[in-house]
């Protein structure tokens, strides 16, 4: 299995949360949104420009914009 950060998953790609980086805003933001390590997240939808980045995170959606995915590795399955 790899890492690679959320911003460079495909549409399809799952994996399991390793980390959640960036500044203290960012990370408590994403950890508050269900965020946090060892959980499965599924992209479903990247816009044609590459922001948003639409994923399933148990079982709800959400959208990220890239500098945000850009702050959450991601072990791939």
């Amino acid at each position: 299995m790899s890492e690679k950060t959320l911003d460079k998953l495909r549409p399809g790609e799952k994996g399991r949360v390793v980390k959640v980086s960036g500044g203290n805003d960012i990370s408590r933001r994403l950890l508050a949104m269900g965020v946090i390590r060892g959980t499965g997240i599924e992209v479903e939808r990247v816009a044609p420009l590459g922001d948003p980045i639409e994923v399933k995170i148990k079982s709800y959606h959400l959208s990220f914009r890239k500098e945000e995915a850009a702050n959450i590795i991601v072990e791939v399955d």
